[in-house]
């Protein structure tokens, strides 16, 4: 039976090289990665324990310490080892939100006050809000209010895998794709009854081949902090940093850039504050 936890246990597993990991490797494998009975020793858990894990028959019963041996054996980050264990205890890692979620107008007032680029995302990546800068920076050619009505809100990964406004926005379009499909498969352990996320991912896998390649690779990924490097087509490239903070009692994410002073992404930014200025 394959399942989420099975799946991504798997996807990990086939991840990692032998030698990464200290164990020697006799003969030519037919498949990549380390052998269950290789994973389990590494764990300390026994072949049929750890079968039964992937298989998911057991996986309630696993202990703090053997997930956390399985975190260490399959080198897993911080957000891969919180997603496996929601994967492997789905009954206590639901998170229970609104089934519409709606930014407070204290938020969306904060957020279109900034001079830097602003935008508020929900658990799929709908874009509840922004300020002008972010809108013009993610897509120019929406209307500023557009996330203000459920029937025309944008939504980022759908933006990205079919346009306008793609992957062409991004100068590392493979990562950046790599970190759209890492959050929503993050974000679908927190969330594995929400229709909207469900309806989602259905559809890029569906529509998408791209998606589809990745969304099996199981990424897993909260995107809170980092670079993203820009190749607008208005402007050219330049790099922002930018920080995501959660707002108190809310399961929103506002995204927020920076632009150092007199730097070229500040200068990008005023550039193209004066291209679409009349727009």
């Amino acid at each position: 039976m394959t399942t989420e936890l099975g799946a991504f246990l798997r996807s990990r597993r086939a991840a990692l090289h032998p030698e990464e990991v200290g164990v020697r490797s006799y003969g030519t494998r037919r498949v990549p990665g380390l052998r269950r009975e290789e994973l389990a020793q590494l764990a300390g858990v026994s072949v049929a324990y750890y079968t039964r894990l992937e298989q998911s028959d057991h996986a309630e019963t696993a202990s703090d310490q053997v997930l956390e041996a399985l975190g260490r054996a399959l080198q897993l980050n911080g957000d891969e080892s919180a997603h496996l264990r929601r994967l492997a205890r789905p009954s206590h890692a639901r998170v229970v939100g609104p089934a519409e979620e709606r930014a407070r107008s204290s938020l969306v007032a904060i957020v279109e006050a900034m001079t830097a680029p602003a935008i508020v995302l929900d658990h799929s990546n709908d874009i509840h809000a922004w300020n002008r800068l972010g809108n013009l920076l993610l897509a120019h050619e929406v209307p500023v209010d557009a996330p203000r009505d459920p029937d025309r809100r944008p939504n980022f990964a759908r933006r990205f895998f079919f346009g306008p406004g793609g992957a062409e926005l991004f100068a590392d379009a493979e990562a950046m794709a790599d970190d759209v499909v890492g959050f929503l498969r993050y974000s679908s352990s927190l969330h594995p009854d929400d229709l909207q996320l469900s309806t989602l991912v259905g559809e890029l896998t569906q529509r998408s081949d791209d998606f589809a390649r990745i969304w099996a690779e199981h990424p897993v990924g909260d995107c809170g902090y980092g670079t993203h490097h820009y190749a607008h087509p208005l402007v050219g490239r330049f790099d922002l940093d930018y920080e995501v903070v959660r707002p108190a009692e809310s399961s929103l994410r506002v995204l927020l850039y920076h632009a150092a002073p007199g730097g070229p992404a500040a200068d990008a930014l005023e550039l193209l504050e004066h291209v679409c200025r009349d727009h």
